[in-house]
């Protein structure tokens, strides 16, 4: 039998909005960059080290990739003097939307936008925040013609224009092939140590988020690499217990649930401290940025 060996620190990651259709089932999910900054305060002042951080189209809500709105961002969170490790998405250029059922092509074009890992990288490249997400793997991604598309040559060659910058990338594992994918990247020299990982799941269809799946995942994961761990909708705040007990760390946030409880609407602030709540209930010590950036070895290059 495995001796239990739950989390004594944890570091809490706060996706502040995400690029899901959420912005209209909820007033909370923040859409400007003024928004989308004031959220990353909010969550820090809650217990939140790290912010993971997508952009929007100020006007319409949608995606963006634009990378001058993440300058807005950061420069609104500079001015705040509020401390707190920046993690930027990398995800974003990697969408593909068929046509149809029958009829796969012309794919549509509203909902596809495939660029190259250059690209992919522009706003990264620009800002140099500490850390930037790589989605290690292609899936179906809920419902309908959308694919979820990194294939193996693009996430090398993001993984190497990251590594030269100096970033750390937090790798995103959707699926269990998509640890193995981490694994073989690392094996190329491609990823320097500590190698950082979150393990997304519920999401369909990648793993999905029962405990038998979750222990498969973690017990994968090499035993120097640190991981992180987060469920979607009404699981995300369970799953909070879930890390800590796996020894991992904790995601909450906007980007993967916009509910406190039925019915009830939540901000960044407070999935943040239901997070810490949890957290230091459970006997964990809850790391500022500064540890964080200590134990990852980040390099903070602005502000």
């Amino acid at each position: 039998m495995t001796n239990l060996q739950p989390s004594r620190e944890v570091f809490i990651t706060c996706a502040v909005t995400g690029s899901g259709d959420t912005t209209g089932r909820s007033d909370k999910v923040p859409i400007t960059p003024q928004q989308i900054a004031d959220s990353c305060i909010e969550a820090s002042e809650a217990g939140a080290a790290i912010v993971h951080i997508h952009v929007r189209d100020p006007k319409t809500g949608v995606p963006a990739r634009d990378p001058d709105l993440y300058s807005q961002v950061i420069e609104i969170i500079k001015k705040s003097n509020v401390d707190m490790v920046i993690n930027f998405t990398a995800g974003m250029g990697g969408d593909i939307v068929f046509g149809s059922a029958e009829k796969p092509f012309p794919l549509n074009e509203a909902g596809t936008d495939m660029v190259g890992a250059t690209e992919r990288l522009e706003h990264v490249r620009n800002l140099l925040p500490e850390i930037c997400t790589i989605d290690c793997g292609t899936m179906n991604f809920g419902h309908g013609d959308y694919v979820m598309t990194n294939t193996s040559s693009v996430l090398q060659e993001m993984a190497r224009q990251v590594q030269a910058l100096g970033v750390r990338p937090e790798i995103e594992c959707f699926d269990t092939g998509h640890l193995q994918l981490a694994i073989w990247l690392k094996n190329q020299g491609l990823i320097d140590d500590p190698v950082m990982i979150q393990l997304c799941m519920g999401i369909p269809w990648g793993a999905p988020d029962d405990m038998h799946t979750f222990l498969a995942m973690t017990s994968s994961i090499p035993k120097d690499w640190t991981f992180s761990a987060f469920s979607i909708s009404r699981n995300q705040l369970p799953f909070v217990a879930m890390a800590v007990l796996a020894g991992g760390n904790i995601r909450v946030g906007l980007e993967d649930n916009i509910y406190l409880k039925k019915g009830v609407l939540a901000t960044n602030g407070d999935l943040v401290k239901k997070a810490v709540q949890t957290a230091e209930g459970m006997g964990c010590t809850i790391l500022g940025p500064e540890q964080v950036r200590k134990n990852l070895k980040l390099e903070k290059r602005w502000g």
